[in-house]
């Protein structure tokens, strides 16, 4: 009897003793990242202020479904999963004080709800979706052992921007790579908006005037624009690509007589992966894990 209870207790000790010798309150807060199926995202709803718990595989089906079309082949739709994946993973891990993890939003991601999925598209549509989610289940990069901070656009200019070019910060993985063949198959590769003088000018909060006259003072190493002189009055380019509504800060600004015509390339920031990218190395014959691996450079995948 004695010696049954000696193995019941070596089987209950020894494991708490090794636990707790060798996992530190660190590594128990990681362990949330264990369990794909008890992992809830807490999404912020921008419609109604409500904070939602939402479980982290049904969020992302929401979000590929508010993020990239459906039609796209299925290797860039895996790829739009991991991506999507990883963003938010990066966020829960850094939003750990805080009340939500992430808005369903540009802001973060868009994110649709069972109800806008069926409002937006059919059931074999959802159920595509579903499958494609599932076929990368847990699925997640990570960069030196910690999760990658995957962002991703639309539309390249023809390579995607180097991260501290457009957000000042250098990430090793997030650098500029030929993207050449989004011009293939991106509907908004080129794009341009016409205003009237004095809608335009009162965009930019700029003083009535007949004429437009620019000046570049600085871009990135792929044509964006980081600085302009419009009417003698500074702008970053990404103000002007706020206030003004265009699809990029790659842009060129053309006056015509009472209007004035902005033409853009790409569409987004530019850093990461592109969708429309994916969407071209997925008709090219690229799977999913080579996506990522040429624009998440360096990211090794993961599961959870």
């Amino acid at each position: 009897m004695k010696k049954i209870f000696g193995v019941i207790l070596s089987i209950i000790v020894i494991p708490y003793i090794v636990v707790s010798g060798f996992v530190t309150d660190e590594k128990i807060s990681d362990l949330r990242f264990y369990y794909v199926d008890n992992l809830y995202v807490r999404v912020l709803r921008s419609k109604s202020n409500v904070i939602e718990n939402v479980p982290l595989e049904s969020y992302v089906e929401g979000v590929v479904a508010g993020e990239m079309p459906i039609e796209f082949d299925d290797e860039a739709l895996k790829a739009q999963s991991v991506a999507a994946r990883t963003y938010v993973l990066k966020q829960m891990d850094n939003n750990k004080l805080k009340d939500y993890d992430v808005v369903d939003t540009v802001m973060n991601q868009v994110y649709l709800d069972s109800n806008e999925l069926k409002e937006k598209y059919s059931d074999i549509e959802i159920d595509k979706i579903k499958k494609i989610v599932s076929a990368t289940k847990g699925e997640y990069l990570t960069y030196n052992n910690e999760i990658a901070q995957a962002l991703f656009f639309s539309t390249s200019v023809g390579k995607t921007e180097n991260s501290e070019e457009v957000f000042s910060e250098a990430v090793p993985y997030l650098v500029s790579v030929d993207s050449s063949w989004d011009e293939d198959v991106s509907p908004v590769f080129n794009d341009s908006k016409k205003f009237k003088l004095n809608n335009f000018l009162s965009l930019l909060n700029l003083k009535s005037n007949n004429k437009v006259v620019t000046k570049v003072l600085e871009t990135t190493s792929t044509g964006r624009i980081k600085k302009i002189i419009i009417n003698e009055r500074e702008f970053s380019g990404s103000d002007v690509y706020k206030n003004l509504g265009l699809r990029s800060t790659y842009f060129k600004i053309e006056q015509e007589g009472e209007y004035v015509i902005v033409y853009t390339k790409g569409y987004g920031h530019g850093v990461g992966m592109s969708q429309y990218g994916a969407l071209a190395m997925a008709r090219r014959g690229h799977n999913y894990n080579e996506i990522l691996n040429y624009y998440y450079k360096g990211t090794e995948l993961k599961k959870v």
